[in-house]
């Protein structure tokens, strides 16, 4: 009998943070036929900005939007009439969080490091301890008790950067975007997406926001496209188990 492949769910906390920080992962493991979904902390569907996140999830084949529809830090409007993500009460957004990850059932979870990726966004950094937190406690069935039956997750993957990529990386540190790297040794695994980079920068160019306002989307369309695949065409994870090694192991690529 054929073993399903492992599900995959990304949290990233602003629609085009899944294409920037882990877009390449997503479209391999779907491509390979592999369950994958993304769950975006702030924004809401109605906006502009998710829309643009619904389409660029249909490019990434990581299905509908999953969004916990809190306010980005910066964009009051982002989410009308619900707090700010780092203002909202701890244990409702865990919950909130928990009740996907018990629906989706992924086998992997991928999320921000505890930086919060290169620029080390307070968002970034709030959504990785959400999301850590919720990978416990997805699997206690005493904790959001109403929220699905418990599932744990085998890993949570970081998306990071090490010290090694500071090279290929000079043209972000120019424009004055934050280095915020890892030793190489905390890296568990490298990932080469270059035969899903067309797909990758499609998802990321669908955030046309960001690109008009010049932000991550925009500078790398500014880019040769030689700098922009030492950008994007690797992308490095940490590993955290949630099992025991006597449970077997599931690796980020299916």
């Amino acid at each position: 009998m054929e073993t399903a492949k492992p599900g995959l769910l990304g949290v990233f906390a602003h629609p085009d943070d899944e294409s920037l920080s882990a877009g390449g992962v997503l479209a391999r493991h779907a491509a390979a036929g592999a369950p994958t979904a993304v769950v975006t902390a702030t924004w809401t569907p109605g906006t502009r900005r998710g829309a643009e996140l619904a389409e660029a999830l249909r490019i990434l084949g990581a299905g509908e939007p999953r969004m916990l529809g809190y306010a980005d830090d910066r964009v009051p409007h982002s989410a009308p009439g619900r707090p700010r993500l780092r203002d909202a009460p701890l244990d409702e957004a865990v919950g909130r969080l928990v009740a996907h990850i018990r629906r989706f059932r992924p086998r992997i979870v991928i999320t921000h490091d505890a930086y919060g990726g290169l620029t080390g966004h307070p968002d970034h950094v709030h959504t990785h301890r959400l999301t850590t937190l919720a990978v416990q406690a997805a699997g206690l069935e005493r904790l959001y008790p109403d929220a699905d039956a418990p599932w744990r997750p085998d890993a949570l993957y970081l998306a990071t950067h090490p010290h090694s990529a500071l090279p290929a990386l000079s043209a972000l540190a120019l424009a004055g975007k934050g280095m915020n790297t890892v030793p190489d040794e905390l890296v568990s695994a490298t990932v080469d997406v270059r035969p899903w980079l067309e797909r990758k920068w499609a998802a990321v160019l669908a955030h046309r926001t960001e690109v008009e306002r010049g932000a991550a989307p925009g500078l790398l369309a500014g880019f040769p496209e030689s700098v922009r695949e030492g950008i994007l065409g690797t992308e490095w994870y940490i590993r955290q188990d949630t099992v025991s090694a006597q449970s077997g192991r599931t690796e980020l690529t299916p």
